[in-house]
């Protein structure tokens, strides 16, 4: 189980080379507030002192403190040079048995421990600052030495509640984002670090630990500081988890004071003086407590929890190469023939924009409809809806339908309802179905614009190295759209344009429609002619030889029929309903005429002017307006009969555009883009004088593809360390 820590120091290592944190691995975070201790710890852990003091703030970027157990007759290799200059010269550093390696000085081997606490106080400056303010960019520093155990450590800045001097007033909050973002690492071990002298149910450390591992099974808690604690008090409870149980235990420690380090004493020398505070205070626990046990302890919670990490790090391991593998392949080669690679491009974007359209592309979108999913969508539900919400009758009132058929027939009285007020009225509505039309057009010329996004982000990344490229066959395909908007829109405006230019009453629908009507119609008179009066006296012409009513055919000549019946108008006189004043009976009407009240007269569909009622001359120049009354019958059975055979002839002229708009749409618009993207794309790109420009690669393309292969390359690597051990662990 042993090797199974340098194993993670390799991984870190590993993906230190490329500057990544894409893998969280295994590693102790140490959370604490200030001055609670905490970098004494590390300290004792180290058996150096390494780490910057003061007052305050002193810990302001993470440190990544990774320990390396090595035997004491290991030497550094002769490789392992430090190729800095000193005085002139090229040197090798003295040998030593413990050294240190920052990330950031690559190669750079420092065997003088001060060396390295000043060149982490200097690294902090350079990017913190030197006003106490804080920075989430980590410093790399591994430890080699035979007096150390193998752990991976972080150290943290101290929780702070207020703002000293320069630091920004958000401080508290800053600290606490930092500490979570380590912390909620699954596979961290939290150490919580609280000094005795304090109340344990206030440690900041125990709540902040306690908010991302709930359970506790990714914490150890640590008291310091117990040779300070109150006269007559103990921690004895404390460390027995009396007060707070903390599930991976509670180890307490003694830090060297302030004093002890002013004086320069060593850290062997404070570990002796801890146990043997120990065996004084507390001689039941003594073997449970102190720095060794706490380095032991930290080094079996660490084996075991990268035991139970490393399958869930090989499959993460394993996604991530195929990921940056394809990546990698999305960058493509440094461009050799740049003829065969403009072409292939060229085609290649041709074909998966033919393909999104037919739903045959190799990505399809799985959150909204596109391609030729979303034109069919716009055929049968967006246009198809649209259509059937069209009102047959809309902004057509009796009115206007009765002045319609006035206005038809000129000054004569007419005997039929005219056929021309029908098809004026029924052109009226038609039209209306134009503006759905173009917009059903628009809308696929919107789509066809968006599918050149989609194949550009998914379907041809390709494209992403050669931005020149890439907006030149935007613009080309674009420019394709916009020459065939106004043909398709002309074609759609004919189609409207066909139907109102021939009514055809004639359609095998429409006569069935008007032949239903004349048998409802007919029906109605026989029902009217049967309720009747017997003593009403029927006029005599209106029958025929056998007494019978005649029949519309005999009524009417020939042609006729349909406008008759349908309209239940025959001549001036309705055939349906008694005859009191016949034709030429003015004497009957003049006298029916005088006998009606003031009150009692009819309104009138035109009203005389005031100064014609009072017998003043008229004046022909007014024209009457109609106003609102209730219609005659026979009015309202006209109106009734032109309203249905529009709406019968409206339902059909729809059902026609319904279906050949769509039609027109994908001719000359969709298909034909389809059909001649690539010859319109190789027509305008594929030339001599545009090859080098149009190929011209991104300013970051090359670095993005470097970063990728290094990354590929330590991915790679990382998978080859953990394939190692797993021959020879089993976890």
């Amino acid at each position: 189980m042993e090797p199974l820590i340098p194993v993670i120091n390799k991984l870190q290592d590993v993906f230190n080379t490329v500057g990544a944190d894409i893998i969280q691995l295994p590693q102790i975070v140490v959370v604490g507030t200030q001055s609670s201790g905490k970098s004494s710890v590390l300290e004792s852990l180290v058996g150096r002192d390494i780490l910057p003091r003061g007052t305050g703030i002193v810990t302001r970027r993470p440190l990544i403190l990774q320990l390396v157990h090595i035997d004491p007759e290991d030497r550094r290799k002769t490789s392992e040079e430090n190729e800095s200059k000193k005085n002139g010269r090229l040197y090798r550093a003295i040998e030593g048995e413990e050294w240190g390696k920052f990330l950031h000085t690559k190669n750079k081997i420092y065997t003088d421990f001060e060396e390295i606490r000043s060149e982490i106080e200097a690294e902090t400056d350079r990017i913190s600052g030197n006003n106490k303010g804080v920075s989430d960019e980590s410093i790399h520093l591994k430890i080699f030495s035979p007096h150390v155990v193998n752990l991976t450590l972080v150290d943290l800045p101290g929780i702070t509640k207020l703002p000293v001097g320069d630091q920004p007033v958000d401080i508290e909050f800053q600290i606490k984002e930092l500490i979570i973002k380590y912390i909620s690492n699954p596979n961290s071990i939290i150490l919580a670090v609280t000094a005795a002298n304090t109340d344990l149910a206030t440690s900041e450390a125990l709540k902040v630990a306690r908010d991302v591992d709930p359970d506790g099974r990714r914490t150890l808690a640590v008291v310091t500081k117990l040779d300070l604690m109150d006269a007559g008090t103990d921690a004895m409870d404390i460390l027995m988890g009396r007060v707070i149980p903390v599930k991976l235990g509670i180890i307490g420690v003694v830090n060297r004071s302030q004093l002890d380090i002013n004086q320069k004493k060593c850290v062997a020398d404070a570990i002796r003086d801890e146990y043997a505070f120990l065996q004084k205070k507390y001689p039941s626990l003594t073997n449970r407590n102190g720095t060794k046990y706490l380095a032991r302890t930290l080094n079996r919670l660490l084996m075991h929890h990268i035991r139970d990490c490393l399958p869930e790090l090989k499959t993460r391991i394993n996604v991530l190469s195929a990921q940056y593998q394809s990546l990698l392949n999305s960058y493509g080669e440094p461009v050799d023939d740049k003829n065969s690679t403009l072409l292939q491009l060229i085609t290649k974007f041709a074909a998966e924009y033919c393909h999104t359209i037919e739903g045959t592309a190799k990505y399809i979108e799985t959150t909204e409809l596109c391609g030729g999913a979303r034109i069919c969508y716009i055929f049968h539900e967006t246009f198809g809806r649209t259509l059937e919400s069209v009102d047959p009758l809309g902004g057509l009132s009796t009115i206007d339908v009765l002045t319609a058929i006035r206005n038809a027939t000129g000054p004569r009285p007419a005997l039929f309802v005219p056929e021309v007020s029908f098809e004026l009225l029924v052109k009226r509505q038609v039209k209306r179905l134009e503006e759905p039309s173009l917009r059903c057009v628009e809308l696929v010329h919107e789509e066809m614009q968006r599918i050149i996004q989609h194949c550009s982000n998914y379907s041809t990344q390709e494209l992403l190295r050669f931005p020149k490229l890439h907006d030149a066959i935007v613009e080309v395909v674009t420019a394709l759209l916009r020459k065939r908007l106004p043909v398709t829109n002309e074609m759609v405006h004919n189609l409207v344009a066909i139907e109102l230019a021939y009514i055809n009453t004639k359609h095998p629908d429409f006569a069935d429609a008007c032949g239903l009507m004349n048998n409802n119609i007919e029906e109605q008179r026989r029902n009217r002619m049967r309720d009747l009066p017997s003593a009403v006296p029927r006029d005599k012409s209106l029958r025929g030889p056998d007494g019978q009513s005649p029949s519309p055919t005999e009524l009417f000549p020939e042609g006729q029929v349909t406008k008759a019946v349908a309209s239940g108008s025959q001549s001036g006189q309705n055939v349906s309903e008694p005859t009191d004043s016949g034709m030429g009976n003015w004497r009957g009407m003049l006298k029916k005429g005088e006998e009606f009240a003031a009150g009692d007269r009819p309104a009138a569909l035109y009203p005389l002017p005031a100064v014609q009622q009072k017998g003043y001359a008229v004046n022909l120049l007014d024209v009457p307006v109609p106003v609102s009354r209730k219609l005659s019958a026979r009015e309202q059975r006209d109106c009734e009969v032109i309203e249905r055979l529009i709406k019968s002839y409206f339902l059909i002229v729809r059902k026609n555009i319904q279906d050949s708009v769509p039609k027109a749409v994908m001719h000359f618009l969709v298909n034909h883009v389809k059909d001649s993207l690539q010859s319109e794309l190789v027509g305008q790109l594929y030339k001599a004088a545009l090859l080098d420009d149009l190929l011209t690669e991104s300013e970051d393309m090359a670095q993005r593809r470097n970063e990728a292969a290094d990354m590929l390359k330590a991915l790679q690597k990382a998978s080859q360390v953990i394939a190692e051990i797993r021959e020879t662990h089993m976890w």
